[in-house]
């Protein structure tokens, strides 16, 4: 692994390793009654891991700004305080690839212990996640993958399928006619594989049905000019639909500014904004999918931990965090609810759950 001296967690001058975790187990053990072994382990201070280094974590994202990571970062921030761990987000803010692996390059010479990246480019990362392997550095995946790199494990949702899941959404909403289908920044491999999954859900049903793919631009606020602008471009438009959370948020203000639901246009599109979630409540849109960036987050930092903790016997697995339609039916909870689970809230709470679990 990396060659500096282990920083200890404990010792002299330091918070040792025991407090710091017993106090985020005591935080995540707010009723005891509900999570009683995270509560005795909190008092008792048994823990089921030896004393470790204080291991750091670089975690490389590709529009370090966006909303749709701040769950994200909570999952990470929460995984690490649970496990003794430190880590850092940095990247790019504009999808810029040879940003990222500057950031790459900056966290292999500072001897990071181990790395995260989203894959959104098939090459630019190819070559620091050789070295970073060479350098004895662990290099995971998150949120985008591509075949031909070498890093270790990919969590995340399954792109393609994904798409494949939207477009069949769109053939049950849609007969016929033309459709749009909004990405922030097409080729990129976190949103490309779902627009071609939808391509191909549409083709294979065997329905006239024209799907229209139209380039959103990387910034929240571009996004609501780009599918606006688009909109009065094709009035006959009978669905629009985005990849991205930025263009779904987009798509969900611009039916409602022209009233296009009461018109017959179906609308939707991918995660969990706020802005997308009112739609969906209002009959703007008609749905949303989920895929879960808290575990993209917290996922990743446990077979970081795991990776590390083992000598690297145990940990590296690709783990499929979700896809889950959020319609009219199922959004209630998270309009009613704030979490870090979702990102629209900083504090550590217990969500009590009521009602039956089921399908939507």
């Amino acid at each position: 692994m990396a060659t500096e001296k282990p920083r200890r967690v404990f010792g002299p001058g330091q918070e040792s390793r025991r407090n710091l975790i017993k106090t985020a187990l005591a935080g995540a053990a707010m009723s005891a009654t509900a999570l009683p072994g995270l509560a005795q382990a909190a008092e008792t201070g048994q823990f089921p891991f030896a004393d470790h280094p204080k291991w750091r974590f670089v975690f490389v994202n590709h529009v370090t700004t966006n909303p749709f990571f701040v769950p994200t970062q909570y999952g990470i921030e929460d995984a690490c305080k649970l496990l003794g761990c430190t880590y850092q987000w940095t990247g790019s803010q504009n999808s810029i690839a040879t940003e990222m692996v500057n950031s790459m390059n900056a966290a292999i010479a500072s001897h990071a212990d181990a790395i995260a990246v989203c894959l959104v480019d098939p090459h630019a990362f190819n070559d620091p996640t050789d070295r970073a392997l060479q350098a004895g550095i662990p290099v995971f995946s998150y949120n985008a993958d591509v075949s031909g790199n070498h890093r270790l494990a990919y969590i995340g949702q399954d792109l393609y399928n994904a798409g494949m899941a939207l477009g069949e959404r769109i053939v049950s909403l849609v007969d016929s006619g033309e459709v749009a289908g909004f990405i922030a920044t097409p080729g990129q491999l976190n949103i490309q594989p779902r627009l071609d999954g939808a391509r191909d859900a549409i083709k294979k049903s065997g329905k006239k049905i024209t799907l229209h793919e139209v380039s959103s631009g990387a910034k929240v606020n571009e996004e609501f000019s780009a599918v606006e602008a688009f909109y009065l471009g094709h009035p006959n438009l009978k669905g629009m639909f985005a990849v991205d959370a930025g263009s779904t948020e987009a798509v969900g203000a611009t039916m409602r500014k022209h009233g296009l639901a009461k018109k017959g246009v179906k609308a939707g599109g991918f995660d969990m904004l706020p802005g997308t979630l009112k739609e969906i409540h209002e009959g703007n849109l008609d749905f949303t999918i989920d895929q879960q960036p808290y575990l993209q987050g917290f996922y990743t930092v446990l077979e970081m931990f795991l990776y590390m903790m083992s000598g690297g016997l145990t940990g590296p697995s690709d783990i499929n965090t979700g896809l889950k339609f959020v319609t009219a039916s199922s959004v209630g909870p998270y309009l009613n609810t704030t979490s870090r689970f979702e990102g629209n809230s900083k504090d550590q709470k217990l969500i009590a759950r009521k009602g039956p679990i089921g399908a939507v």
